[in-house]
């Protein structure tokens, strides 16, 4: 297994181009489920999560084709419905081939989910939704057995204890489109990433209304079409480089971005005096200041602070002198980081769902263990920014969610390579 070596104090200056959304990607190329006509997705980067999903829907009995970030699927002989355990247990976001599968073959099996390890994340609301449309539902040996003679719309509520949820929001509209009658879904995830699953299904011949709403109104079709369709940016990476240009005080350009996906980013980082705007060509431009102020952050549902940010924010913050409290109403239990960071020099503790961060003079590199997708994340800032050399163990967790890093990040200036396991 490799390790990630990183030496850091180097500013960093060039060009960084954001690749296709993977939270986008991958229940897009679940929806694929829904028809036997070809689609084709572009822009979809190329990781160990959408490589999984690939697999996986291989399993299911479709032919794919990927190449140049160009991914075609096709209808094979024989459509499968059973989601296996070796392939869902890696990855959580594959749970979202329920809603399709049971959508067009009214019956699923699908290994109960894994993924990273950031706190309890039931799929209660997975279920509760499907039942709505007339599934039964059992759990038996680690899978999910749903089967339904037929779907029929029905008002939905998909509200949980900490919020909406994005996942089963997808779930429940993939569901809901090959449905009888008219779906009703409250409390949906307003995400850009169900923003791009809804507008793909409409291409498809959905009939969907309130597209980027926390209300979904869905009404049956008999049929979708295959199409042609381009993945979003993917608006975390964007935020990850964003973040890294911050705490380097480099001047990078983030290139093929959406900086109306970042607003609640944007707004936290005025507040801490780093600027960040859109060029006329889109460009998103980072301009850092020589003092900067610690800021607060609590995390919400979109279009509130990702939570998928807050690890990288802290390692910011780490290093900013005075206190930030950073607080996570999506994952409560989202802060394995914290340990890690604390072995680099940072005086961060936890308080129930928050961290109190006490900004010190400089990080130290150090061998630290990556615990999550963006706890690594967090890591490699807190690397680039440490005095000496840091290696990251477990990087296949940043391989998960990071196209090309290495190259992107030797591109502009930053000083990392690999080393094998010792």
């Amino acid at each position: 297994m490799d390790v990630l070596m990183l030496k850091g104090g180097a500013s960093l200056k060039g060009d960084v181009n954001i690749s296709g959304s993977k939270n986008s990607s991958l229940p897009i190329m679940a929806a694929t489920l829904l028809t036997d006509d070809t689609v084709v997705l572009k822009r979809v980067p190329n990781l160990r999560d959408t490589r999984t999903m690939i697999k996986l829907l291989q399993s299911l009995g479709k032919e794919v084709d990927y190449k140049d970030n160009t991914l075609t699927v096709k209808a094979g002989k024989k459509a499968g419905y059973i989601a296996d355990y070796d392939l869902v247990s890696t990855m959580r976001g594959s749970f979202c081939v329920l809603g399709p599968l049971l959508g067009k073959l009214k019956k699923a099996k699908v290994s109960l989910p894994g993924g990273c390890v950031i706190g309890i994340r039931p799929v209660d609301l997975h279920i509760k939704g499907v039942e709505a449309l007339g599934a039964k539902i059992s759990v038996d040996g680690g899978y999910v057995l749903a089967t339904a003679p037929k779907l029929i719309g029905n008002e939905i509520f998909l509200g949980g204890v900490f919020g909406s949820s994005v996942l089963a929001t997808a779930n429940v509209l993939m569901a809901a489109v090959l449905a009888e009658g008219e779906t009703v879904i409250e409390f949906a995830a307003c995400e850009p990433e169900i923003e791009d699953l809804t507008e793909f299904l409409i291409e498809m011949g959905a009939n969907i209304e309130g597209k980027g709403s926390p209300r979904l109104k869905i009404k049956g079709v008999k049929k979708l079409k295959g199409i042609t369709y381009e993945i979003i940016p993917d608006r975390i990476e964007a935020g990850t480089y964003i973040l890294l240009a911050a705490a380097t005080r480099s001047d990078l350009t983030i290139k093929n971005a959406n900086l109306k996906h970042l607003f609640a980013l944007v707004d936290r980082l005025n507040q801490a005096g780093v600027k960040v705007y859109a060029e006329k060509n889109g460009d998103i431009k980072v301009s850092t200041s020589k003092k900067f102020k610690p800021v607060s952050v609590t995390t919400y549902p979109y279009p509130g602070f990702p939570t998928d940010l807050q690890a990288q924010f802290m390692a910011f913050m780490a290093t900013i002198e005075g206190v930030s409290i950073i607080s996570d109403k999506v994952y409560p239990d989202r802060f394995i980081h914290i340990a890690e960071m604390n072995r680099m020099g940072a005086d961060i503790r936890r308080e129930g769902t928050a961290a109190i961060v006490q900004g010190v003079k400089k990080l130290h590199g150090a061998p630290v263990m990556a615990s999550d997708l963006r706890a690594s994340a967090a890591l490699l800032i807190a690397g680039l920014m440490a005095k000496g050399t840091t290696e990251i163990h477990r990087i296949y967790h940043l391989e998960r969610g990071y196209e090309d890093l290495e190259d992107k990040l030797l591109k502009v200036g930053a000083k990392v390579w690999r080393e094998k396991e010792k």
